[in-house]
């Protein structure tokens, strides 16, 4: 269909949005991040509760909270004392999750040329969520645990908006689940209060053009694949 021309610029956004693992060390200024924040906020919520917290971290702030991360991933001993506090994905996998898992894995080791029983360099690369991949700027985002399922959905739209706002302005993310088993780490480090819970991490920088791994684009079910219409 011919839509007006503003809409392409959404759709762009959207198109172009993907998860960025390497980023350029260039400065992302604290007003370009409000801007998006702001924007992002515009999310809808029911009954407009917002359930939305947000730690931006950048400099030693982010750098601190790294070392900590990295050194605890790196220690097996302390890493298995950290678990996620909730389930983030499901505990039996099946068709066609579980391919699409595989598959994406696996092209994305074959970028790197990590081999299927390289279990170092797959610790490696893992371990990279905790440097935020290199970028300027690392969010930590929060929900009251007195929230409900319907404020986690209402989560995952401002989380999107999070995305789109930084394409809109020329920047890549990583939304990143890697950061939920080390949740208590992070509540320490942030002094989060005991009533808030880790929902996710996100890198937020400029990506890398240089970089393999960037160059991944992940395969999306068409529509005829997933929805059904009916009256039409």
């Amino acid at each position: 269909m011919d839509y007006p021309y503003t809409f392409r610029f959404v759709d762009e956004a959207i198109l172009s949005r993907r998860s960025v693992r390497a980023f350029l060390p260039r400065a992302v200024p604290r007003e370009v991040v409000e801007d998006i924040l702001e924007v992002a906020a515009r999310a809808p919520s029911g009954t407009n509760t917002q359930p939305w917290q947000v730690r931006v971290l950048a400099g030693e702030a982010k750098d601190e909270l790294t070392r900590r991360l990295v050194a605890a991933h790196d220690d097996p001993q302390v890493a298995t004392q950290h678990t996620e506090e909730y389930a983030y994905y499901p505990t039996q996998w099946v068709s066609p999750y579980i391919d699409r898992r595989r598959k994406i894995g696996w092209d994305l080791y074959g970028l790197l040329g990590i081999g299927k029983a390289d279990k170092a360099r797959m610790h490696q690369q893992h371990g990279r969520n905790y440097r935020f991949f290199d970028a300027p700027v690392g969010l930590i985002f929060t929900i009251d645990r007195v929230m409900q399922q319907g404020s986690w959905l209402d989560y995952g739209m401002f989380l999107q908006n999070v995305m789109i706002a930084a394409r809109g302005r020329g920047l890549d993310t990583c939304p990143q689940a890697a950061f939920t088993p080390f949740h208590r780490l992070i509540a320490e480090h942030l002094s989060l209060p005991p009533e808030q819970m880790v929902v996710c991490g996100m890198s937020l920088g400029y990506a890398d053009p240089a970089a393999v791994e960037n160059g991944l684009v992940t395969e999306r079910e068409p529509v005829a694949g997933f929805a059904r219409f009916v009256g039409f």
